[in-house]
């Protein structure tokens, strides 16, 4: 038994008349589809729809006075791509991570948000950029930091009538250099065991400011304060500093839990040892 069509699709071309058509009706926004059809597992989808696809404004990276704008609905594969600071590499090494080929050239970095799995791969690279999330309705614009827009698993801040339009990326946030990594039981086409972003700034050698988020072990992922406050100060190359308040970080923050990937036991064991080695990996430059 096949899937039926919904019961309308809709695809503007302009964000002015994807906004009217959402304000007048409840209605699924679609932009790219890899997370709605999986989800479906076979049932009909008999929902309204509205595809962003075809609205070319909502697509594309922009650097600007105030920092970097990445549209809702650019794709995987665009941002992988691009040419972009040292300290926008986690996020595209999490782009090239994110599912198969096919999956990064039609997933979209707004749908990846939205979606709000706790694995979603694109979250802790954008959590270390300061990231805000910019929801427009016919009554205009609002932005949120994305720590406010993630509101639980499968679950946002956004309103009925909203559309996230883009991601902004604050120039205070962006300096330095960051990597990604994530565990899981092979290299590609997996869903995360444990991921984790680190980006630091280095000032004559010593760390002058460095931010750590780790996904995949807490319904939202998560920044570990006490062990960015114990490397500030310090060149990081000695674990020895900051391991303490690092399992201390993991055991207040992260509430990693028992699935058919890992147990609980192996994620906190391993987001340690996999937070440990990115941290290494952006002061040995």
């Amino acid at each position: 038994m096949g899937i039926t069509v919904p019961k309308t699709y809709h695809r503007p071309g302009q964000l002015r008349d994807a906004l009217a058509a959402l304000a007048g009706q409840d209605m699924l926004v679609m932009a790219g589809g890899t997370d709605i059809y999986p989800a479906q597992q076979g049932r009909d989808l008999d929902r309204e729809i509205l595809d962003l696809t075809a609205i070319s404004d909502l697509s594309g990276i922009r650097e600007t006075a105030a920092g970097w704008d990445i549209g809702a609905t650019t794709p995987w594969a665009m941002i992988a791509a691009a040419d972009m600071p040292a300290a926008f590499h986690a996020l595209q090494q999490a782009a090239k991570q994110v599912g198969s080929v096919q999956i990064q050239n039609s997933g979209t970095i707004g749908g990846n948000l939205c979606n709000a799995s706790p694995a979603a791969d694109g979250v802790p690279p954008l959590l270390v950029l300061g990231a805000e999330v910019v929801l427009t309705s016919t009554k205009g614009d609002r932005r949120l930091p994305l720590t406010d827009f993630l509101t639980g698993v499968r679950s946002t801040a956004r309103a009925r009538d909203e559309i996230v339009t883009a991601i902004h990326l604050p120039k205070t946030r962006t300096r330095g250099r960051a990597v990604f990594g994530k565990l899981g039981a092979r290299k590609y086409l997996v869903i995360s065991t444990a991921m984790a972003a680190v980006r630091v700034v280095l000032a004559e050698g010593m760390i002058d400011e460095v931010a750590i988020a780790v996904g995949a072990c807490s319904p939202v992922a998560q920044r570990l304060p006490g062990v960015e406050a114990a490397l500030r100060g310090t060149d990081g190359c000695e674990p020895g500093l900051w391991q303490a308040p690092l399992k201390a970080d993991i055991a207040q923050h992260l509430t990693p839990i028992d699935d058919i990937r890992a147990d609980a036991a192996y994620r906190q064991g391993a987001v340690a040892t996999l937070v440990s080695d990115l941290i290494l990996q952006t002061v040995t430059v």
